[in-house]
């Protein structure tokens, strides 16, 4: 192997451990600015996204609320209660 070509690759070598420095520091939201200084960016919300994910949180409680309280055995208990005294009611009034 000659000289040339062991530079070469270790050049190639400090490369490309560059560039994946760079791009895992990059995935992770690391920056550095013109004198090297590393910092870490906090990526911006949408306001928009949040009310709408804070408006679909309430409807799924909602869902929950209904689908687990119609069908609880009070809940049928004050349905069956409610229909006999609308019955009675009903048999009052003829």
């Amino acid at each position: 192997m000659s000289w040339p070509f062991a530079v070469v690759c270790i050049v190639l070598i400090v490369a490309i451990g560059k560039v994946m420095a760079a791009k895992y520091r990059a995935q992770a939201g690391i920056i550095e600015d013109r004198h090297g200084n590393q910092q870490r960016v906090e990526k911006e919300s949408d306001p928009e996204a949040q009310r709408e994910i804070e408006e679909l949180r309430e409807r799924i409680k909602v869902l929950e609320r209904i689908a687990t309280d119609g069908n609880s055995l009070d809940a049928q208990e004050t349905k069956r209660i409610s229909a006999e005294i609308e019955a009675l009611r009903d048999k009052q009034a003829d």
